[in-house]
């Protein structure tokens, strides 16, 4: 027995503990905190949906001082809407072109696109287009120069929740990830209080200008952090034309739901939507964005964003007139009461991610998503009398929702896409919240239109609850991504999608399913041993000393 116990010589045995390998560096930030990168995106993101409705505000002195009318000062907006949905997919397949899995910031080869010169196209085009609107002398420029700014913005957009993925360890997604999810929701929610007070105090140029100190700081963060890997690649021109298909659906969308309230026959235009899209399937390249969405097994969870997004700009814009109109009260007022949701959604971001990280991305999101639906179905209940107090507690109840579900989504979608397809599955999540904040006043305004006066506003209401519900059903329902289904990069490669990106036990404890994943084994047979019985030939076991 003593000549077994010695024969159990270290590296036969039991490996002795004390002789770990040192943790490794962050590739991306070496020895600086990853949270670094993680504030970055969320300053970007918040600043990139607060651009998205702070130039709201300020439609009307546009109007007057370039001498054109309202609608078309609305171009301000809509140009801008427009380019961020119609240019998120075509940026997430360039980011995804070429992609090697060598360095971290891009492609072994160096002929990928690369993390760091992608991050500084994108903002220091958003900050340059930024200022050509703000010196607009017609309207015109303004507009040009708005739709330039959505393209650089809906690459923002992609490159956030991929930032942060790839800055931070498996095991701290969730809370990294609720913090670009919180930000930009936020920067939606308080986009015209924003744009008030500068307009107020500084005029209409001084909106278009107010992401100028966030994007600077950004531009020196990225410079310095970021590792030199990777470079641009030309687009092509297939961008321009998936662009235009998917933006021309978007716009019959839109215009029908517009125009629907005074004339119904209007909602027959929501038809020329469907050629488009049918056609856009049918291009090659749509089969990378439908084989990630087939892949990952989380195609409910892209659903659930657009609902619930649509859900809560339909509230947005419902509460904020019904308060003004039928309440009596000042837009000051207003404004208060409804900074009950985003101020419960700050408080709770942090908590969801924490959660997210212990419990599960996927029942976090659940969970956040019923104290939503809950909250804005109480909302759709109030009377015909409203009070500052009944709807502010109600809002704060759907925000601290808000704020469980946005990072926990954000991780499920991110870590359940395939390595080399972040891009594609980051550009998917965001068209679809995207979309979501599109059309839910479009909704909400088409149902208000037509049913009139309390009634329309209750509907409206109604509307964003039954958007918050099915959320959570698609939320809650479970499919399995296809085992062995490879995804086809844009650069021709094939990514395996049984796995899910940069593994299972990244999202926080859950379950392989939940990523994606399936417990069968590959469908293509590999040469040589199986991953977790690693290289070369098994070691005989030796016999337990007593």
């Amino acid at each position: 027995m003593p000549h077994d116990a010695q024969g159990a010589a270290p590296g036969r045995g039991t490996p002795p503990g004390p002789e770990k390998p040192p943790a490794p560096e962050n590739p991306l930030t070496g020895g600086r905190s990853p949270w670094i990168l993680v504030a970055i995106a969320g300053a970007l993101a918040f600043t990139a949906m607060l651009d998205m409705n702070v130039v709201n505000i300020a439609l009307a002195t546009i109007s007057t001082d370039l001498d054109v009318s309202p609608s078309m000062a609305q171009w301000a907006v809509l140009g801008y809407q427009l380019a961020v949905v119609s240019m998120l997919l075509p940026a997430g397949r360039w980011l995804d072109a070429g992609r090697g899995p060598g360095g971290p910031g891009g492609s072994a080869g160096g002929g990928g696109v690369g993390l760091r010169p992608a991050l500084l196209l994108a903002v220091s085009g958003f900050s340059v287009c930024g200022m050509l609107a703000a010196l607009a002398p017609w309207m015109a420029w303004l507009a040009v120069a708005r739709v330039a700014q959505g393209v650089f913005g809906a690459l923002l957009f992609v490159l956030m929740p991929v930032l942060v993925m790839r800055a931070v360890p498996a095991s701290m997604r969730g809370r990294a990830m609720s913090v670009p999810a919180t930000l930009g929701p936020l920067g939606a929610v308080t986009g015209p209080a924003v744009g008030g007070v500068l307009l107020d105090a500084f005029g209409w140029r001084a909106v278009l200008l107010v992401k100028l100190p966030v994007c600077l700081v950004a531009l020196v963060v990225v410079a310095r952090v970021l590792p030199r890997h990777g470079g641009l690649t030309p687009p092509g021109r297939q961008p321009l034309t998936d662009a235009a298909l998917v933006g021309g659906a978007v716009a019959a969308l839109l215009l029908g739901l517009t125009l629907a309230p005074g004339v119904p026959a209007w909602l027959l235009l929501c038809l020329a939507a469907v050629p488009p899209l049918v056609w856009w399937t049918r291009r090659p390249a749509a089969r990378p964005v439908l084989d990630v969405v087939r892949a990952s097994g989380v195609a409910g969870v892209y659903g659930a964003v657009f609902a619930l997004a649509a859900g809560f700009a339909a509230m947005h814009y419902v509460v904020a007139l019904r308060l003004q109109s039928g309440g009596g009260l000042s837009a000051t007022a207003t404004g208060l009461t409804v900074l009950a949701f985003p101020l419960a959604m700050g408080l709770m971001g942090p908590l969801g991610g924490r959660l997210a990280d212990r419990v599960g991305p996927r029942p976090t999101a659940v969970a956040g998503a019923c104290v939503t639906a809950v909250g804005l179905t109480l909302l759709a209940l109030t009377g015909d009398h409203w009070t500052q107090a009944d709807i502010a507690w109600r809002l704060a109840l759907a925000g601290a929702g808000m704020g469980l579900y946005g990072g926990p989504t954000q991780t499920l979608v991110m870590t359940a896409a395939p390595p080399r397809a972040t891009g594609i599955a980051g550009s998917l999540v965001q068209l679809s919240r995207s979309l979501g904040f599109a059309m839910g006043p479009a909704l909400a305004g088409a149902a208000w239109g037509l049913a009139g006066g309390a009634d329309g506003a209750r509907y409206g209401l109604v509307i964003s609850a039954v958007a918050a519900w099915l959320c959570v059903l698609l939320l809650a329902a479970r499919r399995g991504g296809r085992g062995g289904t490879q995804v086809r990069t844009p650069a021709g490669g094939r990514g395996a999608a049984g796995t899910a990106a940069e593994g299972g036990p990244d999202t926080g404890g859950a379950p392989a399913a939940l990523a994606g994943t399936t417990p069968a084994p590959a469908a293509r047979p590999e040469p040589g041993p199986e991953p977790e019985s690693g290289p070369g030939p098994e070691p005989r076991p030796e016999p337990a000393a007593r």
